[in-house]
């Protein structure tokens, strides 16, 4: 059972849902963000996802665009993500740890390196958002082969003919995306959200995890009653962008992690 299918089964038992939060990989600084990273367990995330920084994130809103910024001009890149990731595993060997991004710095790190290394380095699933179920053979093949879970994206125009395709092949968690748009802008309603898990639960038994607009203990709590995952990113990226230093950005991160884990914690009662 890999690390992702634990920690749900695990919670599935204990009847909650799982906090994931993102963060970019190298922001504000190598330091800082590896900081955050080793922090955030001990603060309530039960799953990881880092992002892998890109010069063009067309997915994500402002917020994790001004991330990507900052971290490539730390000078972050592919290579540094993959030692963080072994850094952080050297002193956690349990919480799933999921790298999200394009794929293009992959492609330029070339894809059976990339899987070997991200291997190695202790990574249990990728989440790339540029890549389609029909390009399956460039990388979710390979990687499922080398154990990598990958992690699929749906969203509220992923019709009941699009989503068999969109599933297929898919491990670890489905990232249901609630708000057509890019992340950190606006939410979903409360009866969108329960109509979707619903849809998605009839089409896989995988996790459902939730995310795009989250950024309160409050609505992460209304989230967790119902999926089975809260996916928190830009309001945790906003910690840093507002931190005056480092000490700053990493009590930030930390700290508002910690009050995302109380309402998801609480939420089923």
């Amino acid at each position: 059972m890999s690390r992702l299918q634990s920690r749900f089964a695990e919670l599935k038992q204990q009847n909650r849902a799982a906090l994931v939060t993102f963060v970019t990989a190298g922001d504000p600084n190598y330091d800082a963000s590896l900081a955050i990273l080793k922090g955030l367990p001990d603060a309530g995330a039960d799953v990881i996802e880092l992002g892998m920084p890109f010069t063009d994130p067309m997915a994500d809103g402002p917020s994790i665009q001004l991330a990507n910024i900052r971290a490539l001009a730390a000078k972050q890149n592919l290579a540094k993500t993959l030692q963080m990731v072994r850094e952080f595993r050297a002193g956690n060997r349990d919480t799933p740890l999921v790298l999200m991004g394009y794929f293009n710095p992959i492609h330029y790190y070339g894809v059976p390196r990339f899987i070997a290394d991200a291997k190695a380095a202790g990574v249990d699933g990728l989440i790339v958002v540029d890549l389609p179920p029909e390009h399956n053979e460039d990388l979710c093949e390979p990687a499922q082969a080398a154990g990598l879970d990958f992690i699929r994206l749906t969203t509220p125009t992923t019709d009941d003919k699009r989503l068999p395709t969109v599933l297929n092949g898919s491990s670890g968690f489905v990232y249901y995306v609630s708000v057509a748009g890019v992340t950190g802008a606006g939410s979903a309603t409360l009866e969108h959200v329960q109509e979707a898990v619903a849809r998605l639960k009839r089409h896989t038994a995988l996790p459902i995890a939730i995310g795009f607009g989250i950024r309160t203990p409050d609505h992460a709590a209304t989230i967790a009653r119902l999926a089975d995952g809260v996916v928190v990113g830009s309001a945790l990226v906003d910690q840093i962008a507002n931190a005056e230093n480092d000490q700053q950005a990493v009590a930030g991160v930390l700290g508002l992690c910690q009050q995302l884990a109380e309402g998801v914690r609480g939420a089923r009662g």
